[in-house]
């Protein structure tokens, strides 16, 4: 039984990969994940004692805890998730961003190469250091146009400088060192068990607590949504199959505005769980001043990684938001525990003797 390292694998994308993993391949997953307020075990309480599923509280930051870790469960890989992630939070805090998502890449990309370096051949050409990054790298695109491999840099936001400033990071020491790294841009992600300080889940949960629908400006900044499921599948794919030093794109091919996404979560929930006083949801939206350096439209070209790896979204827009929407009315308990904070207690109680 071969074993691989997910970093960040409490967080939103690393437990949809995890969940697919377990119930699709034969992998062991060491999951790494240093519990930061987004890391939510909760949304792998079905693997809590799964044997192929082993936690390690850890930063990546550690270069100690990481070489113990090489040592003690000899990966054919690692699949790196692990970053500060939210845009808002880059602009008011950036230095968390640049100690995780730099400093921590840098230090995960040493203690890698330095336990690859020490295999033998057949093993460092099978090995595979994935780094999961973002499409924000890219930066802006007007009205037209899509971002490709080759898309020149640009980031605009403390957290898509420290994004790109990891991707070169993970080239680099391909090129250098010849690590056997692949590098994965993805687009907005969404789907079940995502913190609700992201646009879908918050709209979400606003709504149906009779909160209002705040949107950043008029709504018309574009995003290209990836529903999470259809990533995982992305992500076991390039590294199992993709060739080192390579780049994937990685879209859903839905492009929406935040206005387009919110009425579209708004009907769907118009029609699953009504307002008891018959009124539409879209009546809680508002507007609210639009954040600082905001990207006007992001718009991945996925064609390399279909035409390579054979890999397309199996989910539309429309059916997979209706899964997403379905999902957090059925999980109200997932939900009320993340604002809460109840989340924290239940990972102390079923993993505290593992921390």
């Amino acid at each position: 039984m071969q074993t691989i390292f997910v970093t960040g694998g409490a967080g939103f994308i690393g437990s949809a990969l995890i969940r697919l993993l377990i119930a699709e391949s034969d992998w062991r997953i060491v999951n790494i994940d240093k519990l930061t307020y987004a890391g939510n075990l909760e949304s792998l309480a079905e693997f809590a004692d799964h044997p192929r599923h082993v936690f390690s509280r850890s930063d990546i930051c550690d270069r100690a805890a990481m070489d113990d870790l090489f040592a003690a469960y000899q990966p054919a890989g690692v699949i790196h998730l692990a970053a500060e992630s939210h845009v808002d939070r880059s602009i008011h805090g950036p230095g968390d961003f640049i100690d995780t998502n730099i400093s921590g890449t840098y230090t995960l990309l040493e203690a890698a190469r330095a336990w690859w370096s020490a295999l033998d051949a057949e093993a460092k050409a099978a090995f595979r250091f994935h780094h999961v990054s973002t499409d924000e790298v890219f930066g802006s695109l007007g009205d037209t146009g899509l971002f490709v491999e080759t898309s020149p840099y640009q980031p605009n936001s403390p957290y898509s400088a420290s994004k790109a400033a990891s991707d070169h990071l993970v080239r680099a020491w391909h090129h250098t060192y010849g690590l056997p790294t692949v590098i994965t841009n993805c687009s907005n992600n969404y789907g079940p068990c995502q913190f609700p300080e992201k646009l879908i889940p918050l709209m979400i949960h606003n709504a149906v607590s009779d909160k209002p629908l705040p949107i950043y400006g008029n709504g018309d900044n574009v995003r290209d949504w990836l529903y999470v499921d259809d990533h995982a599948r992305a992500l076991r794919l390039v590294f199992e199959q993709g060739v080192p030093g390579e780049t994937y794109n990685i879209g859903g091919h839905n492009e929406k505005t935040n206005l387009e996404v919110v009425d579209t979560l708004c009907a769907l929930l118009d029609e699953l769980k009504p307002r008891h006083d018959g009124r539409s949801y879209r009546t809680q939206k508002i507007s609210v001043a639009d954040r600082p350096g905001h990207d006007k439209r992001y718009a991945i070209d996925a064609t390399k990684i279909q035409r390579e790896l054979g890999w397309t979204p199996q989910e539309s827009f429309e059916s997979g938001m209706r899964r997403t929407v379905l999902w957090y009315l059925e999980n109200p308990a997932w939900v009320a525990h993340v604002v809460s904070g109840e989340y924290r207690q239940w990972m102390d109680r079923n993993y505290g003797d593992r921390q």
